[in-house]
């Protein structure tokens, strides 16, 4: 099935499992509560297409209502996470599309975006090598990211003749790196490297590239194994404070912490704390 801009593939809605999900176009497994997702075309170096695209969209939509999965990891296969949009698949076919067929699918890859920010689950980028264009964009889209000393993360759509603001990226990049330095890699479509990127605090820490994926799924089983319900709520409240004036967020603060404190999970820790033990918490 071949996956047109817009056009939703049928996952699980209310209430899914989604930890036997057959992914189509990268692969997915989940093991405890965590979802690893592989961008695998590693003789490529990982690029999307109008398929994969599709599909990650609608899988981060799904999660939304996923029940057994905590936290999610994505990385690429190989030595690198992502090229970008694949140059046969997408950027050729969007040279002979007409303005609402690009509008189409400029829209769609943004959705994607939207999805992963909307998905209540935290989302760790685990980053080696090329991390390019629109892979750059999903590890930016990201919760967290981990890098190596080798990743170069590349906005480089002046490159190839279009603006930086592409998937969000004038929004989220000076929001994480700084206005000046997110001005810098948006105009210059240069590369930038792990060290950098860590320097910078686009990346929360480097690893050795064997060590990258494994650090990035002990971190998120770390979550995972947290209170899942809390993580969401803390999620909702950074993208959505984005807008707010300060008496608004901590307004908004005050209801979502009071939300909080109606958990299980709150009574929870609160009757292991007495205990002089571990809480364990469950998500509700």
């Amino acid at each position: 099935m071949r996956y047109l801009p817009g056009q939703a593939q049928q996952l699980p809605g209310n209430r899914a499992q989604l930890g036997s999900y057959q992914a189509t176009h990268f692969r997915f497994e989940a093991s405890g509560g965590v979802a690893t997702l592989t961008l695998n075309r590693p003789e490529r170096k990982n690029p999307l297409t109008f398929d994969s695209y599709a599909e990650l969209r609608d899988l981060f939509r799904a999660l939304a209502y996923a029940d057994d999965i905590k936290a999610i990891v994505i990385t690429g296969a190989g030595e690198n996470f992502c090229s970008g949009g694949d140059v046969h698949d997408i950027i050729g076919p969007l040279t002979q599309l007409d303005m609402p067929g690009l509008l189409a699918f400029t829209r769609m890859t943004g959705d994607l975006v939207k999805a992963m920010r909307a998905c209540p689950q935290p989302v760790i980028a685990a980053v080696d090598g090329i991390c390019a264009g629109a892979g750059a964009i999903l590890a930016l889209s990201s919760d967290l990211r981990l890098g190596s000393a080798r990743s170069k993360t590349a906005f480089l759509f002046t490159r190839v003749g279009l603006a930086g603001c592409d998937m969000g990226a004038c929004a989220l990049l000076p929001r994480v790196i700084g206005q000046g330095r997110a001005a810098e890699l948006l105009y210059t479509g240069r590369s930038m490297s792990g060290a950098e990127g860590e320097r910078w605090g686009f990346f929360n820490a480097l690893h050795e590239p064997e060590a990258l994926l494994p650090a990035a799924q002990a971190m998120a089983r770390a979550l995972a194994d947290g209170p899942t319900f809390a993580h969401g709520m803390t999620k909702k409240m950074l993208q959505q404070e984005w807008n707010m004036g300060v008496d608004e967020a901590i307004e908004a603060e005050a209801q979502a912490q009071a939300i909080c404190m109606a958990t299980n999970d709150f009574h929870r820790a609160y009757h292991a704390f007495v205990a002089k033990e571990k809480p364990q918490f469950e998500g509700d």
